[in-house]
């Protein structure tokens, strides 16, 4: 029986992720949900006073309109202290103060967060807490491994959160909605009809000001190997049993077992390009490498275009290609499946514009359909059309989504330990062609849609 959540632990508090992120995120689930009590304990090498602290707070839930008995509860029980997380001892102190079972956020770099795990192998821990991580989860493979191992020795596997804000809970129940609840999509959700697959997540924004963690990462860590392989499991899974956390992330589980990088060739299956200096939406960008705290020994690409394949029945022969670049033209963040073309037109029918197409709008969540009608005029000539639809909207924000998860104790939309091994081992190939050189690294003015002869995906 799962044991109620009764404090919130935030380690690294006083940071960007947590006032800009996770507090607001908090504060709209209290709103939506005033019979929840949680106590809010907030931690960090940051020395904050106690009413710099709430004031903080309050600005942090003014973002998200906060309001309720639950935010007051929690503005008038909340505390802050300043402390050393790699230290046990301070570790032990802070999970003292928090009443009932806590669950732990860690807002913290991923090299940070390693250490307090480490910190906590030697801190009793109550029964039934709860972990919360941010990505990247490791490095590479063995790092994945290696942490894993460490969250193994403190809490059950279904305790830990390794959280993907990307895949929050409406985007995840809109996608299997749409597959499962309509007979019309899921016959042909297979090689049979589906010609391609393509994931597009491009940015108009830059660097803004992340270069201490974007260089080292680059679109593929920071966006493929995370997100959108995320989406990609999602999108392609098995029909689960139930939208249970085992049932659910076993599916996904079971499609990234069986992908890998198209053709095993990183030459012909991955681009990449890095932006220069031009001009987005009126506003002139740098060139990336002009960015502050850019170093050019990194090689840090800012497009990444990688083509995976999933052996299995379904699948074989469907390229799923996914896509994320920054500064480019417009905003495009979209699924894009692609149906074959038909066998045969019926002779005196022409003007076939293009082939059957279903988009995946994320962020509002929308779709539309790309089919081939008899357009005005002529009857026996074919225009294309777009047919479209919005999605229930979520009642949170991405974060919020987080958070309820982690405080119902319910691990279905985090990121199973066998996954985020099975994320780097997907990717470890093309990262090592791209360190070594082999794959060319193609400069495209800021505000284009990549270099210019890459082609359009979608």
């Amino acid at each position: 029986m799962k044991k109620p959540i009764s404090t919130l632990l935030i380690l690294g508090a006083g940071g960007d992720l947590a006032s800009r992120l996770l507090l607001p995120a908090l504060g709209q689930l209290l709103t939506r949900h005033p019979d929840r009590r949680v106590r809010l304990i907030g931690a960090g090498r940051e020395e904050f006073t106690a009413a710099e602290w709430l004031a903080r707070l309050k600005k942090s839930f003014a973002l998200s309109e906060a309001t309720g008995a639950a935010v007051d509860d929690i503005l008038a029980t909340t505390e802050y202290h300043t402390s050393d997380l790699a230290d046990p001892d301070e570790l032990e102190r802070l999970i003292a103060l928090c009443p009932g079972v806590p669950a732990i956020y860690f807002a913290l770099p991923p090299a940070v967060a390693a250490g307090v795990c480490d910190a906590l192998a030697d801190v009793a821990l109550p029964d039934g807490t709860q972990l919360a991580l941010e990505k990247p989860f490791g490095v590479d493979e063995q790092s994945a491994i290696a942490l894993n191992a460490r969250l193994a020795r403190l809490v059950p596997e279904n305790q830990i959160h390794r959280v993907d804000h990307f895949l929050g809970r409406s985007t995840v129940l809109n996608l299997v909605g749409l597959r499962f609840a309509n007979r019309i999509f899921e016959p042909l959700w297979s090689n049979i009809h589906i010609e391609r697959v393509d994931v597009v997540y491009d940015e108009q924004l830059g660097l803004e000001g992340r270069a201490g963690y974007y260089d080292k990462a680059g679109a593929m860590v920071d966006m493929i190997q995370s997100h959108l392989l995320q989406v990609l499991a999602v999108l392609a899974m098995e029909p689960p049993a139930s939208l249970g956390a085992a049932d659910l992330r076993d599916a996904k589980g079971i499609v990234l077992r069986a992908t890998r990088l198209r053709g095993g060739s990183p030459t012909r299956s991955t681009r990449r390009g890095r932006y220069t200096a031009g001009s987005v939406d009126g506003k002139q960008v740098p060139a990336y490498l002009d960015e502050d705290g850019v170093r050019a020994v990194n090689h840090t690409e800012t497009l990444a275009e990688v083509t995976f394949e999933i052996n299995n029945w379904r699948w074989a022969g469907v390229p799923f290609t996914l896509r994320s670049g920054k500064a480019l033209s417009s905003r495009r963040r979209e699924i894009a499946i692609t149906f074959k073309a038909v066998p045969h037109l019926p002779t005196g029918l022409t003007g076939l514009p293009g082939p059957t197409v279903l988009r995946i709008f994320l962020g509002p969540d929308e779709m539309a359909i790309d089919l081939n009608l008899n357009g005005p005029g002529d009857p026996r000539t074919l225009d294309q059309v777009r047919l479209g639809a919005s999605f229930g909207p979520g009642q949170l924000l991405a974060y919020g989504e987080v958070l309820e998860g982690v405080l119902d104790s319910d691990p279905a939309l985090s990121v199973r330990a066998d996954a985020a091994v099975e994320c780097w081992r997907i990717v470890a190939p093309v990262l090592e062609a791209w360190r070594a050189g082999k794959v060319p690294l193609e400069p495209y003015p800021a505000g284009s849609d990549g270099p210019a002869e890459w082609k359009k995906l979608g």
